[in-house]
């Protein structure tokens, strides 16, 4: 993150001092950096400025309303994958040609909200979702552009819990059976095939499963010789987690992308947002008691997996540092864990890392993308709070759920 950094031992982000932060709001809570998410998003709009894709900022990374409407007012549109989602993102003030329905299990209800807001696109990810949305635009009198999403059985080379374009993924339709499909639609007279879309995972760090996705989309679509309005290439960009990754270098890959959408004479719709939105946000929390093991000692916070999965889920590592630096350094091995009855309520293992004691506090880094969106309840643990940061201003976008609401709901 550009907008964190520490003025002599303090953290800070943007101009605000997170230890004064601390003076004013318990821990733990989510805090962003309004600035980095505009420097990502127009960093990734940059890149592919000759192709002028819309970028569909995916709403499952982070659904705060109030980051919404700062992507909004940048010319985002989103990418959702519920009808609270896409109800979140019209709220926002996104508009619904800008809006894209995925995902594999869209109830009745989801896509009757769809139909009658009348988004840019539907992507069907099977025949039977095809059928559906055909049965209820007809009784809705109203002709739905659809687009269908593909497996192109490509091997995005990343966490198999996030790999989503392999033929084993649950995923899209595969090309042998949308082929099938295909000599079937036009008896759908309801729904207008628009878009062919595609996602291969997340957490990609470099552009080969992308080229390889171009390449069989752009075979099929001649094969076929589809006559397309949009090609949804999905996200899944990286970022670096640690100072070992490099984030992916997208600038060979926009060339690609350039030749792809003026060969086809169609507009590319993106769905970045780990990339966006992964970088912005830390997790702030408390050192509640330190507990010597046998192996290594427990630093015990008071943020739990219910705040913050995305290392219980995925095994995935997010680097801890100090709020306050300190030169003295600890010669024990030390994990960060959480108060969750649960084992896999942990965070990090440590060796020669800086003294630390209990009432410390410490940042996780890198939460913005898949950290409040996957928070929970679990434990009857109350949603923690969303701080906003902007300069030297700072703002809540979600205050602290009340516990005694949470018990009585």
């Amino acid at each position: 993150m550009q907008n964190l950094r520490y003025v002599g031992k303090n953290l800070f982000i943007e101009k605000l001092s997170i230890k004064n932060i601390l003076k004013k709001q318990k821990t733990p809570f989510y805090i962003y950096s309004e600035n980095q998410i505009i420097t990502n998003f127009l960093k990734f709009k940059n890149t592919f400025k000759k192709t002028n894709p819309l970028i569909c900022f995916a709403a499952k990374s982070n659904s705060n309303l109030n980051i919404l409407k700062v992507l909004g007012r940048l010319g985002a549109g989103a990418d959702v994958v519920s009808g609270g989602e896409l109800l979140k993102a019209l709220k926002a003030g996104i508009k619904a040609k800008k809006i894209v329905f995925s995902g594999v299990g869209k109830t009745e209800e989801e896509l009757k909200i769809a139909i009658n807001k009348n988004i840019l696109l539907i992507n069907c990810e099977s025949e039977s979702e095809a059928k559906l949305v055909n049965s209820l635009a007809k009784k809705l009198r109203k002709k739905v552009s659809i687009g269908f999403r593909l497996n192109p059985n490509v091997d995005a080379k990343t966490h198999k819990n996030i790999s989503t374009g392999k033929a084993e993924n649950k995923f899209g339709l595969s090309i042998k059976s949308f082929k099938i499909f295909l000599k079937t639609i036009n008896s759908l007279k309801n729904i207008k095939l628009d878009a062919l879309s595609v996602h291969i995972g997340s957490q990609i760090l470099n552009d080969a499963p992308f080229k390889k996705t171009l390449s069989v989309m752009s075979k099929l679509i001649k094969d076929l010789r589809l006559n397309l309005k949009f090609v949804d290439l999905g996200g899944g960009f990286g970022i670096n987690y640690t100072n070992k990754e490099k984030p992916i270098n997208l600038n060979k890959y926009s060339k690609l992308v350039e030749n792809f959408s003026k060969k086809l004479d169609c507009k590319i719709i993106f769905e970045p947002g780990r990339s966006i939105i992964g970088n912005t946000g830390l997790l702030i929390s408390k050192v509640q008691f330190i507990k010597k093991g046998a192996n290594k000692n427990f630093i015990i916070l008071d943020a739990g997996m219910n705040d913050f999965m995305r290392p219980a889920l995925y095994d995935a590592f997010h680097q801890i540092i100090p709020v306050s630096k300190n030169s003295a350094k600890s010669k024990d091995k030390i994990e960060f864990v959480g108060p969750v009855c649960e084992s896999t309520c942990k965070f990090g293992i440590y060796k020669n890392y800086q003294k630390i004691n209990e009432n410390d506090f410490i940042a996780i880094t890198n939460v913005g993308a898949y950290g409040s969106s996957l928070s929970s309840n679990y434990n009857t643990r109350p949603l923690i709070a969303e701080i906003l940061i902007n300069k030297n201003k700072l703002r809540y976008i979600r205050k602290k759920q009340n516990l005694l609401k949470l018990i009585s709901s």
